[in-house]
């Protein structure tokens, strides 16, 4: 079976291991980000099938990670679901505006990400959805 890559983002170290936690119990891989700059070179390297970004991000916030991984030939499909503790409305708005096809006020509920994730992965064209 092929397992599903995704690529976490986010700076806070607690938040990647309780993401990891979650993640590898339901049966994917996982590969670790926590700042932009990272992030961009991780998910070249990786070629992660989903990205779950966080937008407070030292080296880059998480909008110029997205901005740039749609420039980016190979991940410019790559869906990503952002995760944020910023205000929901404005973030929300911004986020699926630049290209997220999801967007999840942390703390997120833990099967409705899984949810997210399973529907973006399985979908065969991408479309925005806020949760």
């Amino acid at each position: 079976m092929d397992r599903k890559k995704i690529l976490i983002v986010d700076d806070d170290a607690d938040i990647r291991l309780a993401l990891n936690a979650r993640l590898r119990a339901s049966g994917y891989e996982t590969a670790f980000a926590e700042d932009g700059v990272t992030a961009l070179a991780v998910a070249r390297r990786e070629k992660p099938d989903l990205i779950l970004l966080d937008i407070g991000l030292p080296g880059g916030d998480g909008f110029v990670v997205l901005e740039r991984l749609k420039k980016h030939t190979c991940l410019a499909c790559t869906p990503v679901i952002v995760l944020s503790a910023r205000d929901a409305a404005e973030s929300q708005r911004h986020a699926l505006e630049a290209g997220a096809t999801a967007f999840f006020q942390k703390p997120a509920d833990n099967a409705e990400l899984l949810q997210a994730i399973a529907c973006q992965l399985a979908a065969p064209t991408r479309a925005a959805t806020s949760v």
